[in-house]
């Protein structure tokens, strides 16, 4: 059997943006298309793996410059498959977390079209590796909280402020930068301590990564830094405080350090 057969569609999580951090699966399914549709977020290393003879066409929708509409893109990925085309939907991170993946497959659905999901490694993920932490800490961190803060028309964010709150959980927060004032006085107002570790990172996984390190009373500073940035994931809880970035644990190992003396 083929991995995609004509006239199917995938939803394929593209990842953080590092074409290593593709999985097997995901990186077959893109040599194995008729036509690629990409979000404008797709690491530009793991557009280069479609083959040349492959369509591939951007659909991407940033903060303030949406090329198109959700009912313009499931149109194009219910007519390409319609048309017995192999359709792959590369997606940012993973089609299932903040990816608009149900509004797709229930397009895909309702055409009668046979549509799947191909995880991928989401930013949160990516993020707190690159951090070289963990997003969960045994005994303060219990729970993970996946949260977009996504701005609405007019500027505004509505979350849940109080359940967001939590000392004993880890925040991840997507598309939240440009909330950043909204985020820090939110949480604070609802409970959680100015002085709760918090991490920016920007361009998780590819080289141009940056990490902002402060706590949630600077967040709106740290925020601002990132600002002319790319896109950034913002890590909150007590686990930001258990960091240590490649670059730190190198600067650490000084030519003096036990670890060079043992070898």
């Amino acid at each position: 059997m083929a991995l995609i057969d004509p006239g199917e569609v995938w939803l394929v999580g593209a990842g953080p943006g590092d074409p290593d951090l593709l999985t097997r699966k995901a990186e077959a399914l893109i040599r194995a298309a008729d036509i690629v549709f990409h979000d404008a977020l797709v690491g530009m290393g793991v557009l280069e793996l479609v083959p040349p003879h492959v369509e591939l066409v951007c659909v991407g929708k940033r903060s303030g410059r949406h090329s198109k509409s959700q009912a313009a893109i499931d149109t194009l990925i219910v007519e390409a498959a319609l048309t017995g085309k192999r359709v792959v939907r590369l997606k940012g991170g993973d089609p299932a977390i903040f990816g608009r993946a149900t509004e797709e497959l229930e397009a895909c659905r309702t055409a009668g079209i046979l549509v799947y999901i191909c995880p991928g490694i989401t930013a949160a993920s990516a993020a707190a590796a690159s951090l070289g932490c963990s997003l969960t800490l045994r005994g303060f961190a219990r729970r993970l909280t996946l949260v977009t803060a996504h701005l609405r028309e007019g500027g505004e964010v509505a979350l849940d402020w109080k359940a967001l709150a939590d000392p004993e959980a880890m925040l991840a927060i997507y598309m939240g930068k440009a909330a950043a004032r909204a985020l820090s006085a939110g949480l604070i107002d609802a409970g959680l301590a100015p002085s709760t570790p918090v991490a920016v990172i920007e361009n998780a996984s590819l080289p141009q990564e940056r990490h902002f390190i402060g706590t949630l009373g600077l967040l709106p500073l740290l925020a601002r830094t990132a600002l002319k940035g790319g896109p950034a994931l913002i890590l909150v809880g007590p686990s930001v405080s258990h960091s240590a970035p490649i670059a730190t644990q190198r600067q650490m190992l000084k030519p003096n350090s036990s670890l060079e003396q043992r070898t």
